[in-house]
């Protein structure tokens, strides 16, 4: 993947609510965190967000870094020089802040059940069905310490709109995973 170079109306920002969204891949004993770090705040940017995740033999980032458009326009430069490593592949492109999504209710739901394909699929499409953003998703696959099982476990964070009644949708949630044979919870998020 190539890093774009192209701007959208979000480039044209005024103040520091300029964002630029970077997308790393590579493997994880060559891990571009620093680097990527070194070069957002040496362009005059604030890394605004992050996740990091190891996956398989690979380690993929996502970071947010904001500042004004000349500082994100010199960041743009940096990355393309970083993204010359083969070993690494990079996207970046302009983005804008986040909409105010304050009629959406933060709830985590966790899954365990023996590992099988289409857990998350049944999942994702109830709650797109429900008209439910999924905000989060970690998921894994392990053996079970005491039987060796091959075990799957997911945690899911939801935007619930705030006009969905959430009794009904647990009720609605739990009989699907009881139809699935999952083990599920749907709890607020509480911070």
């Amino acid at each position: 993947m190539k890093p774009s170079s192209g701007t959208s109306p979000a480039s044209a920002r005024s103040g520091n609510d300029n964002q630029l969204l970077i997308q790393a891949l590579t493997p994880a004993n060559k891990s571009p965190l620093l680097a990527l770090a070194r070069r957002i705040a040496d362009a005059g940017c604030n890394l605004s967000e992050s996740r990091v995740s190891t996956i398989g033999t690979e380690i993929s980032l996502m970071l947010l870094a904001s500042g004004a458009w000349d500082a994100l326009a010199k960041l743009e430069t940096a990355l393309t020089k970083l993204a010359r490593d083969e070993s690494l592949r990079l996207v970046h492109y302009r983005t804008g802040p986040r909409e105010n999504s304050s009629h959406l209710l933060p709830y985590l739901v966790e899954v365990v059940a023996g590992d099988r394909p289409g857990i998350v699929v049944r999942i994702v499409e109830f709650f797109t069905q429900h008209g439910i953003s999924v905000e989060q998703l970690n998921s894994t696959r392990y053996h079970a310490m005491q039987t060796g099982a091959e075990m799957f476990q997911a945690q899911f964070t939801i935007g619930i709109p705030a006009e969905i009644h959430i009794a009904a949708l647990r009720d609605d949630f739990l009989e699907l995973c009881d139809g699935l044979n999952l083990d599920a919870i749907m709890d607020p998020v509480k911070f």
